[in-house]
């Protein structure tokens, strides 16, 4: 899907970003996604290693 944005499309949508937020802004909103997104990923890897271990208890229980 991003592939398909293209380098104008990203400019455009950083331009978008700057009239709507405002450039005082935007390293807040770039920070607090920053942040969300690593919790996501923290989250994510925390649940496939949870899904690993029962999948390697079940085996040991066979």
């Amino acid at each position: 899907m991003l592939s398909s944005i293209g380098v104008p499309g990203l400019i455009l949508i950083l331009i978008m970003a700057l009239i709507i937020f405002g450039p005082a802004k935007l390293p807040e909103i770039g920070r607090s996604f920053g942040s969300s997104l690593k919790e996501f990923k923290k989250a994510a890897g925390d649940m496939m290693a949870d899904d690993q271990s029962t999948k390697n208890e079940d085996k040991k229980d066979k």
